[in-house]
């Protein structure tokens, strides 16, 4: 007895299932492009970032009416303009990281990018891509503040910096944003960070430096454990090669260490 196979109707068959892939990955491109928008579209960001600009020219305009004929040069224009750059932009970088919690959009931002990591990558490419540019146009406010200043003083205009000590004043700013930057990843609450910052650059420098002129151990040893003094050489101008393996220790322990925890934290802990 054979069986018999009845065939079910076309009409009333189920709908075939589509069967959808999994969704591509937010293109690294439109990352940077939110970030770089996140940096400039709160207040505090806009300010902070304009206030590059508006210290620079302020800087440059003292210098011009307060310095004497023999200091109009183009390192007392660098110097004048170099202090505020150096709080202002890591305060830039630590709002930049910290705002994903202290504006509690971390919940929405890591939602769509699980990977924390590629968010925390976009804000730090952003950040230094940000504040070198800003380091460039003061130096160019400096440069013509410097050809003003010295016909206005009727002097001739003093070209003191060269490229390869500009490139030096670049480093040295985006280090300490590169600072900040890691307080802001390690601590992720702006008020603590920028604090913590202040002590640093601040407070536990000028100790560093007491220490150093009372004691003659600590002296010989602060060029390896001292960020701060070592990264005051790219001030100063070309570095020699045990002055950037001084750059390179320091600032692996003070720098990238740190970094390297803060980033692990930010992977496991809970945001709300």
């Amino acid at each position: 007895m054979s069986a018999v196979t009845i065939e079910q109707p076309v009409a009333d068959r189920p709908p075939a299932r589509t069967v959808r892939g999994a969704p591509s990955p937010i293109p690294y491109t439109r990352i940077l492009g939110v970030e770089l928008t996140k940096l400039f579209n709160t207040r505090s960001g806009f300010w902070l970032t304009a206030g590059i600009g508006i210290s620079a020219l302020l800087a440059t305009a003292a210098t011009i009416l307060f310095a004497s004929d023999a200091d109009l040069t183009y390192d007392s224009f660098g110097a004048a303009i170099g202090f505020p750059m150096v709080v202002l932009l890591p305060i830039m970088a630590i709002l930049l990281v910290t705002s994903e919690w202290s504006q509690r959009s971390g919940l929405t931002t890591f939602t769509l990018i699980p990977n924390r990591s590629r968010v925390i990558m976009a804000k730090m490419i952003v950040a230094v891509a940000v504040g070198a540019v800003s380091i460039v146009v003061a130096l160019g406010i400096g440069a013509v503040g410097n050809v003003v200043g010295s016909a206005i003083a009727g002097v001739d205009t003093v070209w003191d910096i060269d490229l390869s000590q500009a490139l030096s004043l670049v480093l040295a700013n985006v280090l300490g944003l590169l600072v900040g930057f890691m307080l802001g990843v390690l601590i992720r609450n702006s008020a603590g960070a920028i604090v913590a910052y202040f002590v640093y650059g601040f407070v536990l420098a000028g100790l560093t430096a007491l220490l150093a002129e009372s004691q003659q151990w600590f002296r010989d040893l602060q060029p390896w454990v001292d960020f701060n003094f070592a990264q005051g050489a790219l001030f100063e101008g070309s570095l020699t090669g045990e002055q950037w393996a001084n750059l390179g220790v320091t600032g692996v322990l003070w720098l990238v260490i740190p970094l390297t925890i803060g980033l692990l934290l930010i992977r496991r802990s809970e945001v709300k």
